[in-house]
């Protein structure tokens, strides 16, 4: 997509509508988008939040770290199976399932998983990194057979950029990650495919985007709206804490940069988290902020903000599917300019749950 001049009729860009007034863009319609980052549950909340990612996007990347982890072919495929039972009738939503990476992970299941076309991607999380994380990786040399054979036959991998160093300030985890973990790796291992996930820094949208082509990036809605100052408003603000934790504007500005750029190696991955409001508001809270339900429409705004929206579709659409070598959606979706209210809570098949920008006005409304 890209705008030309103001017109008060439709422009057809790339077989796709643009509506706007001399005044504003009212209207946007572009290929149906997919997430490259979410966590779905399991069980009861599983069925509560899966309808909300699948009445937007037509794919979605899901994370690995259930309580027993997705690091088997066997228990990629059930979990497949129980998450496409809880999708509504009439929605075309697919599940892309990855793979948990232990220390003892055998290549062999990993590579079968992939040929089987059961693994679309596996999942890096240093253990104790984060939620559900206490299986992962102790030492990236304990997997080197692992990535040696993901590179050979193309599966990318998805890592959680943080060390887990209790010496390591937690607003720094990230950029030391860069330095000790991550740049060695891609230095190493240059045909791997990386996806550096919910990017929170400067330095990882400037590492991204000095790489090569086989290194990119998701990045969060909340990551682009707030900064570390949002979990310390007035008191303790459980509910925008995430992991990894959001940093200093400066990281802000610098992730909007990089997501409106226009540049495929970074693209859309809510790392939308759900967590019951009594784990949020605890002596030792979850980590994770619940942003499914209305993501499109708190991107969209980003872009909106910062004068981008000719760049949205390419960070929603095309980048993602570009990078993983899959096809675009064939679908459309349209946002109309409208203000929508974020309700204070939702309630997931029994679990109440606080979404991202609960209690706020947002001026865009999801069409479908």
């Amino acid at each position: 997509m890209a705008f030309g001049p103001l017109w008060d009729d439709k422009l057809s860009m790339d077989g796709y509508g643009v509506f706007m007034t001399s005044d504003s863009i009212t209207r946007l319609t572009f290929r149906r988008p997919d997430d490259w980052h979410v966590h779905l549950r399991d069980g009861a909340v599983l069925t509560g939040v899966v309808p909300y990612t699948a009445r937007q996007f037509g794919r979605a990347i899901v994370m690995p770290n259930l309580p027993d982890p997705i690091s088997t072919v066997d228990a990629a495929r059930a979990y497949r199976d129980r998450i496409v039972a809880a999708v509504p009738e009439g929605l075309n939503f697919t599940p892309l399932m990855t793979a948990y990476l232990t220390d003892g992970t055998d290549p062999d299941e990993v590579a079968r998983g992939a040929a089987e076309g059961v693994f679309t991607a596996a999942k890096l999380y240093p253990a104790h990194a984060t939620t559900g994380s206490a299986h992962g990786v102790t030492e990236v040399a304990n997997i080197r057979s692992v990535l040696e054979r993901m590179e050979v036959i193309g599966l990318p991998l998805l890592v959680h950029g943080e060390v887990t160093d209790t010496g390591v300030d937690i607003f720094d985890r990230e950029a030391v990650f860069i330095e000790q973990v991550l740049a060695p790796l891609v230095r190493d291992l240059p045909g791997l495919k990386v996806v550096f996930e919910h990017i929170t820094t400067a330095e990882a949208a400037a590492f991204v985007t000095g790489s090569g082509p086989n290194v990119a990036a998701t990045i969060t809605p909340q990551h682009l709206h707030i900064n570390r100052n949002a979990m310390f408003a007035g008191g303790i603000r459980p509910h925008m804490y995430c992991l990894p934790v959001a940093k200093r504007e400066k990281h802000r500005q610098a992730l909007r940069k990089a997501a409106t750029s226009g540049s495929p190696k970074f693209f859309l991955g809510t790392d939308s988290a759900p967590h019951a409001v009594g784990a949020k508001e605890a002596a030792c809270g979850c980590a994770g902020i619940f942003n499914a339900p209305f993501a499109l429409e708190s991107y969209v705004t980003v872009f909106e903000e910062e004068g981008a929206l000719d760049k949205f579709e390419g960070f929603a659409s095309l980048h993602g599917s570009a990078f993983y070598g899959l096809p675009v959606n064939e679908a459309t979706v349209t946002l109309e300019k409208n203000v929508i209210l974020v309700p204070a809570q939702i309630d997931a098949n029994g679990t109440p749950i606080v979404p991202f920008h609960a209690g706020e006005e947002l001026g865009w409304r999801y069409l479908g």
